[in-house]
C-alpha cells in the first residue's frame, strides 16, 4: 500500500488515520513495518474469504462493512457465530498457528478494498510479541466471547429477539440504519427457516421498529428495536468496546 501522509499544523509529516481501527491504533513505527505487507483486495458481497476446514492464507483488515464467521453443517446450512468489522481482523485465529480453521468467513456488508496480509507475514509480526500481537489477541479474545454469547442466544432466545440483535449489530458495523438484507440470507445466518424470519420481521415492523421492503431494511426506531432485542446485544457491544483499540 502506498504511504499515506499529510501535514500537521507545524508543517511536519503525519500519518493519516487508517479506517481499520486495529491498524490505526498501531504505533507509527510498527504501522510502517506492517503496511509493507498489506495489499488492498477487492471483495464482493457474499464472497467467502476463508472456507471451513481450510488453511488461512491471508488475514483481512476491513475498512468498512463487515464479515460473518459461520459454522457449516453437513446438510449445507450455515449459522453465524460472530461478526467482524473495522474494529478487528478476519482470519487471525486460523493464521496464528497455520491450522485448519473450523469456520468459514463471508463478506456480509458491502465493503470497499480490504487490506490483506499474507499469513506468513502475519505470523512473523505476531512472533515479535509487540503492539500488533497485543491488539490482535485482545480482539481475538473478544471474538471468542461473542461466539460463546451467540451460542447461548441461539439456544435460549426467540427468533424475534435474535433478529433484532442481528439487525442492531449490522447497523453498528455499517454505521447506517439502512442496508440491504434478504430474508433468505437472514434465515441462513440465524439458522432458521425463511418463513420463520418473515414472521419475525413482521413482528418487528408492527412494533414500529423497522421498515422492510424488497430486501432493504430501514431501522426507524432504534430504541424500540433494542427493546425487542435480548440482553445479548448489549453484552456483545460491551465485548467489542472492551477490545476496541484506543489511540
Amino acid at each position: 500500500m502506498a504511504p499515506v501522509t499529510g501535514q500537521s499544523s507545524s508543517g511536519r509529516s503525519v500519518r493519516e488515520k487508517n479506517p481499520n481501527l486495529l491498524l490505526n491504533a498501531l504505533p507509527a513505527d510498527v504501522y510502517a513495518r506492517v503496511r509493507r505487507d498489506l495489499s488492498p483486495v477487492s471483495v464482493t458481497l457474499r464472497q467467502l474469504l476463508h472456507e471451513a476446514d481450510a488453511i488461512v492464507d491471508h488475514v483481512y483488515f476491513p475498512a468498512n462493512g463487515f464479515c460473518s464467521m459461520v459454522t457449516l453443517l453437513r446438510d449445507g446450512r450455515m449459522v453465524e457465530v460472530a461478526t467482524v468489522g473495522r474494529e478487528g481482523a478476519v482470519g487471525a485465529l486460523g493464521a496464528m498457528e497455520d491450522v485448519l480453521t473450523p469456520t468459514a468467513t463471508m463478506v456480509q456488508g458491502k465493503m470497499g478494498p480490504c487490506p490483506a496480509m499474507p499469513a506468513d507475514a502475519f505470523r512473523r509480526e505476531m512472533d515479535r510479541l509487540g503492539p500488533f500481537h497485543r491488539l490482535v489477541m485482545r480482539h481475538t479474545q473478544a471474538l471468542i466471547g461473542i461466539a460463546m454469547q451467540s451460542t447461548a442466544c441461539n439456544a435460549t432466545h426467540s427468533i424475534e429477539q435474535r433478529l433484532a440483535r442481528w439487525l442492531l449489530a449490522a447497523a453498528d458495523h455499517m454505521e447506517s440504519d439502512e442496508f440491504d438484507l434478504t430474508q433468505e440470507f437472514a434465515a441462513m445466518m440465524l439458522g432458521a427457516s425463511r418463513q420463520t424470519v418473515t414472521l419475525a420481521a413482521g413482528v418487528l415492523q408492527k412494533a414500529g421498529a423497522l421498515r422492510y421492503h424488497r430486501g432493504h431494511v430501514t431501522i426507524v426506531d432504534r430504541a424500540a428495536l433494542e427493546g425487542l432485542s435480548c440482553e445479548c446485544y448489549r453484552r456483545i457491544v460491551g465485548l467489542l468496546e472492551s477490545s476496541r483499540p484506543k489511540r
